[in-house]
């Protein structure tokens, strides 16, 4: 469970203050760095410093910021990085630091070279450099082999940088080591020289010393420097953990580290940053605790982690017994950025849990599945104040993600709030998501509003059907419908033939023998059907539109279910829709065209299961728009500004619609809906 036992605070190991030379910080707890999409031209502009002070202000003790910032025109900007190889970027840092210290959080920055880990026709299309020309998986690049006078250059790259961090005010530097430059020396995967760069690893660890002594004589011995590296890259020939000790220790030696960033494995392919990297959902929690803690055994300077410490108990532990000094909640944080002073004030309960959906790995980071306000800092408040508008009263129908979080905000708001479901429990679609081998924690996202609700005071009712006239029966001067939709399994010929995927993941509909899956969305119901389908002994035809598994999903998503496949040894057809099915004697023929091609095919199976979305449940909007004063209609401008919605003269209920009750869509847009309407209600 996400809910923890709040603790005494003076004894809480997560809230006692580290010293690191002359900075002292206030707890445990950091956000470590990440390219969180938000800069503009390689700057932290206002709304980049917005999303870090929230946390700021949220009591956290460090803000790790800049993943990936560049230090040199061959390191482009291909993740939203930092640009910190020009003194532009001093003025913005000096008035974020300013911003951060004024709520009592240390600021730091990441610099890095990418190497091969960059991309030749990003930037100014430069040839990249590494110390081999061995392209990285992950990425497409074939690097030139760097030469002396190229690391000459990166070494000065690196220590001009350092001193535009100290120049803006900021608390210290992180480089970063794992699959970039640093680490490609460093790695005798990526590094395949002959000469004093390659080979032993008194060679290899040359260049990550010379970039550090060079770093420490730019900006002195009282600002703070550290590395983030890995303590082992983990099977397949890499760096081991005794090779990563004697780097760290090297390091230290020469006064080159004040704190070591520890990570686990390697990330130069896609599963290395969903599996060892970043790990998400259906992986355990702090997985690489025990690895880092003997790291720490070995070196007598503040060690940090962040890999799935997603929740206060796993921080606690790993303080509390010794494995790091600081603990990286980074994707807690995005989830709730006042996880520290929710803790400080003992309401560990009121902290909104992390999932692991990894939502914020997407293009839209930092997005959290759950907390549309992330990154929305500049429009939409993390913290509610009550209405200046007075005292309403907000009927909620429906009782998924979007009914449950315009309850949450409504209340918050200081209004009058009743939800009704139709449904024996809270939760929508989010309840047959759950269902998988390794969905279960999106469950939290339930829990949490559930609780928030019952503390807030909203009535809630499930098993409650209402009608337009019973809700009309209720006087509410707004009234949201967050209804859902019912699934889309319409074809061109028999879509009557068909279940859903809705059916299979209740249990309402049974498979057996020979069974077509056909995902129209990319998203997760299609392959949890099939888990499902797989798990009852059936024999699965999976057919998607797209171009590869789970289109729609995140990097991390997808590995997880390419994983899963090839363990139920099966193989997608992609790029090919199913237009038809017609039935043949006890059996389903099904149509299949593919995209590209244009070839047909058909197929004789059991049972057909097809996923397409929903489509909205519009009766009770019908019939209530009429009475209402907007005519149902949601100022786009206003709403997507988060602004109340305009006033009309006609006599009536405010009536708006949000989440799939629009749509179809994921469970970040229905929440933003929620969010944007009800925040300023």
């Amino acid at each position: 469970m996400y809910q923890q036992k709040a603790t005494n605070a003076k004894a809480d190991p997560l809230l006692q203050p580290l010293k690191i030379k002359h900075l002292e910080l206030r707890n445990r707890i950091m956000s470590t760095s990440h390219a969180c999409g938000l800069e503009v031209g390689g700057m932290p502009l206002e709304a980049y410093q917005r999303y870090h002070e929230e946390k700021a202000r949220g009591g956290l003790a460090l803000s790790m910021f800049g993943g990936s910032s560049n230090v040199d025109l061959d390191s482009p900007n291909v993740f939203r990085q930092l640009n910190v190889g020009t003194n532009a970027i001093i003025p913005h840092f000096q008035q974020f630091a300013e911003r951060m210290h004024r709520h009592g959080a240390a600021l730091m920055c990441q610099i890095t070279h990418l190497g091969r880990r960059g991309e030749s026709y990003g930037g100014d299309r430069l040839a990249m450099i590494a110390p081999s020309p061995i392209r990285e998986t992950l990425h497409r690049s074939i690097p030139r082999e760097m030469d002396e006078h190229d690391i000459d250059r990166v070494v000065k790259a690196f220590a001009n940088a350092a001193l535009r961090c100290k120049e803006g005010g900021l608390d210290g530097i992180e480089t970063h080591a794992g699959g970039h430059m640093i680490g490609q020396f460093l790695s005798p995967i990526a590094n395949r020289r002959t000469d004093r760069f390659g080979g032993s690893l008194e060679n290899r660890m040359r260049f990550p010393l010379m970039v550090h002594e060079a770093i420490r004589r730019a900006v002195g011995d009282d600002f703070i420097v550290g590395i983030r590296m890995a303590v082992d890259e983990g099977p397949g020939g890499g760096m081991n953990f005794e090779e990563s000790v004697k780097v760290a220790q090297a390091l230290r030696d020469i006064g080159g580290i004040d704190f070591f960033n520890a990570i686990y494995g390697m990330m130069d392919t896609t599963r290395g940053l969903a599996e060892d990297a970043m790990p998400g959902m259906g992986s355990p929690l702090a997985p690489w605790i025990e690895p880092v803690g003997r790291f720490r055994q070995e070196l007598d300077i503040p060690v940090f982690h962040a890999a799935r410490i997603s929740d206060i108990a796993s921080a606690r532990f790993a303080i509390r017994e010794g494995k790091v000094d600081m603990a990286g909640m980074t994707r807690a944080q995005i989830a709730d950025p006042y996880l520290a002073s929710k803790l400080a004030q003992g309401k560990e309960e009121e902290i909104r849990p992390c999932v692991g959906a990894t939502h914020c790995q997407s293009p839209h980071r930092p997005a959290c599945l759950h907390n549309p306000a992330t990154g929305r800092e500049t429009v939409l408040p993390h913290v509610y104040s009550k209405s200046g508008n007075g005292k309403r009263k907000v009927v909620i129908v429906g009782g998924g993600p979007a009914g449950l979080e315009a309850a949450r905000i409504s209340a918050e708001r200081g209004h009058e709030v009743s939800l009704f479901e139709a449904a024996s429990e809270l939760g929508g679609q989010l309840l047959l998501g759950a269902k998988g081998s390794w969905r279960t924690d999106l469950l939290g996202i339930v829990e949490w509003r559930v609780a928030e609700l019952n503390r807030l005071g909203v009535t809630m009712q499930t098993n409650a059907y209402l009608d337009d006239s019973e809700i009309m029966s209720l006087d509410p001067d707004v009234v949201l419908l967050a209804t859902g939709g019912m699934p889309q399994i319409d074809l061109l010929h028999g879509g009557d033939l068909c279940a859903s995927t809705w059916d299979i993941l209740s249990g309402q509909a049974k498979l057996s023998g020979d069974v077509l899956i056909f995902d129209g969305t990319g998203r997760h119901p299609a392959p949890l059907a099939a888990e499902k389908a797989v798990g009852v002994g059936a024999k699965v035809h999976f057919v998607t539109i797209d171009a590869q598994l789970g289109e729609e999903l995140t990097y991390a998503e997808k590995v997880r279910w390419k994983k899963l496949f090839l363990k139920f040894n099966l193989y997608p057809k992609t790029e090919t829709r199913l237009t038809a099915v017609e039935r043949q004697d006890n059996r389903l023929v099904a149509t299949l065209v593919n995209d590209i091609s244009r070839e047909v095919e058909t197929l004789v199976v059991d049972h057909v299961v097809v996923e397409q979305g929903s489509v909205p449940s519009n009766d009770i909007f019908d019939a209530l728009r009429s009475h209402s004063s907007n005519d149902g209609v949601t100022d786009l401008r206003a709403l997507i500004d988060a602004r109340p919605q305009p006033q009309h003269d006609k006599v009536g209920f405010e009536l708006h619609r949000i989440g799939d009750a629009l749509a179809s869509r994921n469970v970040h847009s229905a929440m933003l809906d929620a969010m944007r309407l009800c925040s300023s209600l």
